[in-house]
């Protein structure tokens, strides 16, 4: 999309102000109330962001009537709009002095010791639930971390936005040119943020996520075998319409554990992927269902052909594959508009 020009991104950006000042006079658990009102007024007249959410979550749950998708779908979208008010509330409503009364961790212990020993460490999470709260929780409690994150085509909304993920200290890299950012986040032994659930395009690596190929991203093993560095995968699930969260790992990724794999990054690639389906698998009504997670298809599958034997023997090495899903795997999926 093309940067606007200055009379929009001025209108844009003093819009977007006038809304947050009118939210943040407002307790911010009613303006979650009302936002999650709003996402369902949305998913009703988003005609293409609710039939293809529909569409992947039929895909993901094949089993589920009609009413839970619809469900499901009407939920994803609020949540959506909900993490819009606690972007902006956030500042104020979490710090230093009260965070454990808004967050209720689940299974830390593991991911705080190796955030503790001063080596690198990688964390990935999903479009699912408050995860921007993730790094922000990260920084408040003093520790070392950077983001990934896509700037946005309105740079006076977006250096906005970017002062407020940073007011306690979350440092955020552009996806544009983020290979030397990157080095040096691992180099001096920091935490390095991803959100890792998009479609990566056709230079990505199809792994399977929710039964079927998806094509993720390669820097997390890239980085991971050259700083020797292990992958935390982790969430921030919502509980109910207030300020309080349950925060939590679903896997951590040691380099012992693929220094012996015959593909070592596509076991990384599988493996994080994999823990990110388990959290979709948590909570689905908090997942962004709407994005074009499977828009691009593995050359084989847009030549009609059958599966390449590397491809196959890539998944058949996976310890968790088993003959059902590699069943599944085979079947050619038409990618979303």
């Amino acid at each position: 999309m093309a940067t606007p020009g200055p009379v929009m991104m001025w209108t844009q950006y003093l819009a977007a102000r006038a809304v947050v000042a009118g939210l943040t006079c407002v307790e911010p658990d009613w303006n979650l109330k009302a936002a999650g009102a709003v996402g369902g007024l949305i998913d009703r007249v988003s005609a293409k962001h609710a039939r293809r959410s529909r569409e992947n979550i039929r895909r993901s749950f094949p089993g589920w009537p009609q009413r839970r998708v619809d469900q499901v779908a009407r939920a994803s979208m609020s949540h959506v709009m909900k993490l819009i008010v606690e972007t902006m509330h956030t500042p104020r409503s979490i710090h230093e002095h009260n965070w454990s009364s808004r967050i209720d961790s689940s299974n830390l212990g593991e991911a705080v010791a190796l955030l503790n020993t001063g080596r690198p460490v990688i964390l990935v999470t999903g479009h699912l639930g408050n995860f921007e709260l993730l790094g922000y929780a990260l920084a408040v409690l003093g520790y070392d971390v950077d983001a990934i994150a896509r700037p946005l085509d309105n740079p006076l909304v977006y250096d906005w936005l970017m002062g407020i993920r940073r007011k306690k200290g979350m440092r955020i890299i552009s996806k544009f040119g983020a290979t030397e950012p990157m080095v040096r986040v691992m180099e001096r032994g920091g935490g390095l943020g991803f959100i890792a659930d998009q479609n990566a395009g056709h230079k990505g690596i199809f792994v399977p996520f929710m039964g079927r190929l998806a094509s993720a991203h390669k820097p997390i093993g890239l980085l991971a075998q050259q700083f020797n560095a292990p992958i935390i995968c982790g969430y921030a699930f919502r509980l109910g319409d207030h300020f309080r969260y349950e925060v939590g790992t679903a896997d951590i990724i040691y380099p012992e554990q693929w220094a012996d794999q015959p593909n070592p990054l596509y076991y990384i690639t599988a493996r994080y992927t994999r823990a990110l389906e388990k959290m979709v698998r948590m909570r689905p009504e908090q997942y962004w269902w709407m994005h074009r997670r499977w828009k691009n298809r593995p050359k084989h599958e847009a030549a009609g052909k059958p599966m390449p034997g590397r491809l196959r023997e890539n998944l058949e090495a996976l310890p968790w594959m088993t003959p059902s899903l590699m069943s599944e795997l085979e079947k050619p999926v038409a990618f979303l508009n």
